[in-house]
């Protein structure tokens, strides 16, 4: 019974994910077009404790609302208790024992903050997607997720930078993969003045295959018509201008780590792969550095399903960011919530 209640959340979701138009929609996307889970979903990713929202409780989460919600089109009191504080819960209520799938989508709409209704519709869509899979994210990657929510809660203030470095040996693959989702996954959230850069140790140019991955999830990615300074290899290295919503753009192309265009004091490290991890024992002007090691998805390439295994990486670094992003969020509040 589970396992078919599964499968039809897991087609609900694909066809909530069709291919839409890399433009801003204007309208607001909170109620997560009716579907009961995954508005019930996004619900508990705003309101329920802290503590229940890591990636390790993600499947008991969706475990009970399929439960709860899929069947009676609202979540009790008696199927919530294990993920939300009871006096907050009676407050959304209105004091009743449960609280309707209408009630819980008005209120995901009326704290949906003005950066998510900004970004590129696909590109939205495709957080939406990902926010629903945080059960997939590695258990290797839960520790890393706890420090970076951590350096993030202890270091955000409203109308201040913060920045974190995502660093791998090329700044080819996984560093970019990993700046571009991680900025998505702030603007999804509601935390603009967090943002993400891309850098490695050794440069050399971004990798065609790295652009295509995220054109594929809607970022509007072109030339700049520049090109920064080579690497050891001699390959043209282009500056391009990434853009995953209005108003929402950086200029990107490798680079070292310590590249005047990054950080260069009070941001957060992330080591995205083994070289990297053991070449730096230590990034200098950081605050933190935190190992979150993925494979490389050169290791597919010239394979038939080489676009596959990158947008594998693509969503695997998303989940993760997406995951980061709301606890780091919900532990924030009130200080994050847009007004």
């Amino acid at each position: 019974m589970f396992c078919s209640r599964l499968a039809s959340l897991t087609l609900a979701l694909t066809l909530f994910v069709p291919s839409l138009s890399a433009q801003p929609d204007p309208q607001r996307r909170g109620a997560k077009d009716g579907n009961a889970v995954v508005t019930a979903l996004a619900f508990s990713h705003l309101y329920a404790t802290p503590e229940s929202l890591g990636p390790g409780k993600d499947r008991e989460l969706k475990t009970t609302l399929i439960a709860g919600v899929g069947q009676t089109s609202e979540l009790t009191w008696e199927a919530a208790s294990a993920f939300f504080d009871k006096s907050a819960f009676r407050k959304f209520s209105g004091g009743k024992a449960a609280i309707s799938v209408e009630a819980m989508g008005q209120l995901v709409s009326e704290k949906t903050p003005q950066s998510r209704q900004d970004m590129i519709a696909k590109t939205r869509q495709h957080a939406d997607l990902l926010s629903t899979q945080f059960d997939q994210i590695e258990q290797q990657h839960h520790k890393p997720a706890d420090e970076l929510v951590a350096w993030v809660v202890k270091h955000y203030q409203v109308g201040k930078p913060l920045g974190v470095i995502v660093v791998c040996t090329g700044n080819t693959r996984r560093s970019m993969l990993g700046a571009t989702m991680g900025n998505i996954a702030a603007a999804y959230h509601g935390l603009p003045d967090l943002r993400f850069y891309s850098g490695g140790t050794e440069p050399d140019a971004i990798n065609p295959r790295t652009i295509a991955t995220l054109k594929e999830i809607g970022l509007d990615i072109e030339p700049s018509g520049k090109e920064a300074a080579r690497g050891k290899k001699g390959d043209e290295n282009p500056i391009y201008r990434v853009q995953w919503g209005k108003g929402m753009e950086t200029a990107e192309f490798s680079k070292k780590y310590t590249d005047a265009a990054n950080p260069q004091e009070k941001f957060a490290a992330l080591m995205v792969c083994s070289e990297a991890e053991t070449a730096c024992p230590n990034v200098a002007g950081a605050s933190a550095r935190i190992p979150v090691l993925y494979l490389d998805p050169k290791a597919f390439d010239g394979a038939p399903f080489e676009a596959a295994k990158y947008a594998e990486r693509r969503d695997d670094i998303g989940r993760f960011m997406l995951s980061v992003m709301m606890q780091a969020r919900r532990r924030l509040e009130p200080i994050a919530t847009p007004k």
